[in-house]
């Protein structure tokens, strides 16, 4: 069968108009998959915001729990002297009270200057770094009992936190125990320990 002129002139209309369907639907099918992988892009991006807003949202219940539980600790240990500044006149006026109240002997005493302290001991402080200030003590004493009044009063009265480094005891009078003078006399020395924020940590 042979096609005529006229026949061909509508054939190639035919063909352009395919041509151009079929352009136009791969144009629309490359288009669509664009925003579906625009659309699961976003969606992944939303899901991971969404995950993260959960992470901050439950971490901050934890952290509002941990203050609710732990912020009366944290109060009591600053009024205590523990946290913060170090109360050395609290320590004097502690001793200075255990004597009166005990009728103990005259204490002298002296304080170093504050210095970072790590202990031989673990411990884990966080953001917080741990201080340590020594104190030597002289206590005359009748008997070997008037040192334990005096550690045992100072742990009562919760002025702040020490540990007992050492402590020797020498004997005065061997021989003749007299009632009104010491009979033998204790050099300790004291680390009195405070905590405080660390410095370059942000709060």
């Amino acid at each position: 069968m042979k096609l005529k002129l006229n026949d061909w002139k509508s054939l190639r209309n035919a063909l352009l108009a395919l041509g151009a369907a079929l352009l136009a639907t791969a144009l629309l099918v490359t288009y669509s998959g664009q925003l579906a992988e625009t659309a699961a892009a976003t969606l992944k991006t939303e899901q991971s915001q969404l995950a993260q807003a959960r992470n901050r949202l439950q971490s901050s219940g934890t952290e509002k729990q941990n203050i609710i539980q732990y912020l009366p600790i944290y109060q009591r240990l600053i009024t205590q002297g523990i946290v913060g500044e170090e109360k050395r006149e609290d320590w004097i006026e502690a001793l200075r009270l255990i004597q009166a109240n005990n009728k103990l002997f005259s204490i002298k005493y002296s304080i170093s200057k504050q210095e970072n302290y790590k202990p031989d001991f673990a411990v884990n402080l966080g953001s917080f770094a741990l201080h340590r200030s020594v104190m030597k003590l002289q206590l005359p004493m009748l008997h070997e009992g008037d040192l334990l009044t005096l550690l045992q009063s100072l742990k009562q009265e919760q002025s702040a936190m020490f540990m007992v480094r050492d402590c020797e005891i020498k004997k005065l009078n061997p021989l003749a125990q007299i009632k009104l003078n010491p009979n033998s006399h204790a050099d300790c020395t004291l680390d009195w320990l405070t905590i405080s924020e660390a410095q370059g940590v942000a709060p």
